[in-house]
């Protein structure tokens, strides 16, 4: 049977696509990593987030036409469909994150105020449901999230400047607003908070604002929230964060850049060291290092039809 035939078939039997890349066929890392579309979306499938974990050999990948979520193996670059669209009452998906359970936590953009379903989703490695919830706010945009040191997971609001925190408490899961800065940060139109990661002395988080290009650092300890020192770094468009060390990369979808800055140690001040143009033909929305590589999501979000290839791109790092 061809190749063709071979997607087809497994699509109507509702079985699993194992896709590997070409390259994964050799004893060398994928430079991409191909995901599964769906063939019935009008839309054609478009992502968002990614997670990896922290033996940084599975990544798991948000898809927000359907909210499908996708799981891959960074070694082989196999990857396959691990929640079906509509699982859980989920029509989109945003960003995605792992704790060192292996746990995988979703956020759901606006899933709750599409289609009256939940805001956040919790799965155990098996994918196995552990929590479906709602924060307390109305109209909200769950877009990324993080887990902080006390192993809580932390989300960003794009139409707020909330953070929601969840974590396993009292026998059950339990989401509350953690934070509510609307006294600092100004609401404006177009996607507030997204990107977010703890600080390197791991004492306060570090927030993407996409739309002013702002860096706004919240404490841990008290939920203060203050602007952070970037000096006359231009973030527009700042949509995913990745932080190893300090430093800090930031993905600019739609400016096709991606930025690097030292961060300091209190997540105080930013410099900016370096800045690359991405690949003028994708918008990155957000990335993940995994085994050396940064793992970079491409969106589609500039095609109106997403058409495929459907990929995960990587890029190897320089020490």
């Amino acid at each position: 049977m061809k190749c063709a035939a071979l997607v087809a078939a497994a699509l109507s039997a509702g079985c699993l696509l194992i896709v590997p890349t070409t390259a994964a066929e050799a004893h060398q890392r994928p430079t991409t990593y191909v995901l599964q579309g769906d063939p019935s979306d009008p839309q054609g499938s478009k992502f968002e987030g990614i997670g990896v974990d922290r033996r940084e050999r599975t990544f798991y990948v948000s898809e927000t036409t359907g909210g499908e979520i996708h799981r891959g193996d960074v070694r082989t670059g196999r990857t396959e469909v691990w929640l079906r669209e509509g699982a859980d009452g989920r029509s989109t998906a945003r960003g995605v994150t792992v704790d060192r359970q292996g746990r995988v936590y979703v956020a759901g953009g606006p899933n709750s105020t599409q289609s009256g379903g939940p805001d956040l989703w919790v799965y155990a490695p098996d994918g196995r449901l552990l929590a479906a919830l709602r924060v307390d706010v109305s109209n909200p945009f769950l877009n990324d999230v993080t887990i902080g040191p006390d192993g809580a997971a932390y989300f960003t609001n794009s139409n707020a400047p909330q953070i929601f925190r969840v974590a396993f408490q009292d026998g059950r899961w339990q989401v509350r607003t953690w934070a509510d800065a609307t006294d600092v940060i100004p609401t404006q139109s177009g996607f507030n908070l997204g990107g977010i990661v703890v600080s390197p002395d791991r004492r306060a988080l570090v927030v993407a604002q996409g739309n002013t290009g702002q860096l706004w650092r919240f404490s841990l300890r008290s939920g203060r929230t203050r602007p952070i020192d970037i000096a006359d770094a231009n973030l527009l468009n700042a949509d995913g964060l990745v932080l190893r060390g300090h430093t800090l990369r930031v993905v600019r979808n739609f400016d096709r850049k991606l930025s690097t800055l030292r961060l300091d140690d209190s997540g105080r001040a930013a410099r900016l060291v370096a800045e690359r143009d991405t690949d003028p033909t994708r918008v990155f929305t957000t990335a993940k290092i995994a085994r050396g590589q940064l793992l970079l999501v491409d969106s589609k979000f500039d095609e109106p039809v997403a058409a495929p290839p459907y990929e995960v791109v990587a890029l190897r790092l320089h020490r």
